[in-house]
C-alpha cells in the first residue's frame, strides 16, 4: 500500500478536507477541524497516522509489528501504521474508516449537520 492511494481514500470520506503540514511534511486529513489521518514519512518510511479509541490503539500496536504509538502524536489515542510493514491492506482501509468514524461521533451536532453527515 502506498500514500497517495490511502491519501486518495481518505478523501473519499464525507466531509473530509486535506492540508499539508510543514513541519515533517505531512498530509493531514480533518473532517470539520478534527484530524482523522495523516501520511508522513518515519524513519525514512512511509506510515499513516490515525485516531481511535484507547483500547483499539492498543489492540492493534500487539496485533502489527508495523503499528506503533502516534509518532508526534497523542499516543493513547493514535497510532502509526508502517506501510511497508505487517497490515493487510484491507486492514488499513477499515481502519481509515473507524478512524473517520472516531472523529465525526466527537464532532459537535451543528457540524455534523453542516457536514451533511
Amino acid at each position: 500500500m502506498d500514500q497517495s492511494t490511502l491519501l486518495s481514500y481518505c478523501m473519499t470520506k464525507p466531509g473530509a478536507v486535506q492540508s499539508v503540514r510543514q513541519e515533517g511534511q505531512a498530509n493531514q486529513v480533518k473532517v470539520g477541524e478534527v484530524m482523522f489521518a495523516m501520511t508522513h514519512t518515519v524513519d525514512g518510511r512511509p506510515a499513516l497516522s490515525l485516531k481511535s479509541s484507547a483500547e483499539m490503539a492498543g489492540a492493534l500496536r500487539s496485533a502489527f509489528n508495523a503499528a506503533i504509538p502516534g509518532e508526534r502524536l497523542n499516543k493513547a489515542h493514535w497510532s502509526t501504521l508502517f506501510l511497508d510493514g505487517d497490515i493487510p491492506d484491507s486492514q488499513l482501509y477499515q481502519l481509515v474508516d473507524a478512524s473517520w468514524q472516531w472523529a465525526v461521533a466527537g464532532l459537535p451536532e451543528a457540524t455534523r449537520q453542516t457536514l451533511n453527515i
